[in-house]
C-alpha cells in the first residue's frame, strides 16, 4: 500500500535530494489558478456594477436614446458636437470650476488650522474633536435644511446678524452674485471634518525631534511651523488638495436640494445639467456624452495634479 505524505514534509532536508528540491516539490502542488476563485466573486460584481455600466454609457452617447422614445439610431459625434457649441454646457462648467476655485482653498487651509489647533495641546481636545468632526457625519437633507433656515430670508439667523448691525439683509440664495458663496460656505462647514481627520493623523505621525532641536536653539512657534511643520506636511496636503478639487467637481447634491440651480442657472453645476437634459429633456444620449466629457476633464485634471505633486516629491 502506498502512503501519501503530508503537505510540508518534503521541507525537511533529505540527505539524498536537499532541502532545495523537497522547496520544489512543495511549489509543484499550488496550482496558479487556485487564488483565482477567491477573486471571481469581485470581478462578477465589479464587472456588473462598474465595467458594464461604463460600457453601456459610453455606447448610449453615440445614440440618440431618449426616455420618450423607444427606437434608438446611432448618431455617432453628433452628441459631442452638440455639446461643444452648446452655451449651458459652458455656463454649468464654468459655474462648476467657481465653486471648485472658492470652496476647495478654504477647505484645505481651514483643516489645517482646525487640525493645527487641535494638535497643540488645546484644553479638551475631545470637545474639538468631535465639534470638528460631527458635521461630516450629517446626511444632505439634513445639512440643507439646517442652512436653509439660516439663509432664510426673513428670520434667518444671517440676516439677523447683519441686522443687529445695522446692515441691509442679503438674498443668501436668490441673489445671484451671493448664492454661490453661500452654497461654498456651507460645503465648507460640512465636510472640513475629513480633511482634518487627515492633518491631524499626518501631525500626529511627525517626528518630534526636528521641533524640538528648532526650539532648543531659540526658534520661535511662528518660525516652527513654517520651516519644519509645513514642509513636512507637503505630501498630506497634496493628497487632500488633490481629494477636494475632485469631490468639488462633482459637486451635485446640495445645490440641487437648496436652489435647483438657480437663481437663473447661476449656481447651476455640470452634473445637476445633466440631470436636467437625461431627466427632465429625456435625452439620454446627450446626457451621456455631456457626462463622458466632464469625465475625461476630470481625468486630465487628476493627471496634472498627480504630475504636478510628483514633480514637487
Amino acid at each position: 500500500m502506498t502512503t501519501t505524505a503530508p503537505l510540508g514534509a518534503e521541507e525537511r532536508t533529505d540527505p539524498a535530494t536537499g532541502p532545495a528540491d523537497g522547496r520544489r516539490a512543495v511549489l509543484r502542488r499550488i496550482r496558479p489558478g487556485n487564488g483565482f476563485v477567491f477573486v471571481l466573486p469581485f470581478l462578477i460584481v465589479f464587472g456588473l456594477f462598474m465595467v458594464w455600466p461604463i460600457v453601456q454609457g459610453l455606447w448610449m452617447s453615440f445614440t440618440d436614446s431618449s426616455l420618450a422614445l423607444r427606437d434608438t439610431g446611432f448618431v455617432g459625434f453628433d452628441n459631442y458636437t452638440e455639446a461643444f457649441g452648446d452655451p449651458d454646457v459652458w455656463s454649468s462648467l464654468g459655474n462648476t470650476v467657481f465653486f471648485t476655485a472658492i470652496s476647495s482653498v478654504p477647505l484645505v487651509l481651514v483643516a489645517l488650522a482646525m487640525a493645527l489647533l487641535v494638535h497643540s495641546g488645546l484644553a479638551g481636545q475631545w470637545a474639538w474633536r468631535l465639534a470638528f468632526f460631527a458635521p461630516y457625519l450629517l446626511p444632505v437633507t439634513v445639512v440643507t435644511l439646517i442652512w436653509t433656515w439660516l439663509y432664510q430670508p426673513e428670520l434667518g439667523l444671517g440676516n439677523q446678524l447683519l441686522d443687529s448691525f445695522g446692515m441691509e439683509p442679503v438674498g443668501w440664495l436668490s441673489d445671484e452674485s451671493v448664492a454661490m458663496w453661500s452654497i461654498a460656505a456651507l460645503t465648507v462647514w460640512w465636510t472640513v471634518g475629513f480633511n482634518f481627520l487627515l492633518y491631524l493623523a499626518a501631525l500626529q505621525s511627525l517626528p518630534t525631534t526636528f521641533d524640538e532641536a528648532a526650539a532648543l536653539d531659540g526658534a520661535g512657534a511662528w518660525r516652527r511651523l513654517w520651516s519644519i511643520t509645513l514642509p513636512q506636511l507637503r505630501r498630506t496636503t497634496g493628497l487632500v488638495a488633490m481629494l477636494q478639487i475632485l469631490a468639488s467637481l462633482k459637486v451635485f447634491d446640495q445645490i440641487y436640494i437648496l436652489t435647483k440651480g438657480g437663481p437663473n442657472g447661476s449656481t447651476r453645476p455640470v452634473l445637476e445639467y445633466v440631470y436636467d437634459v437625461g431627466f427632465t429633456g429625456y435625452r439620454l444620449g446627450y446626457a451621456s456624452a455631456i457626462s463622458y466629457l466632464f469625465f475625461a476633464l476630470i481625468i486630465v485634471v487628476s493627471l496634472v495634479q498627480f504630475r504636478l505633486f510628483r514633480r514637487e516629491d
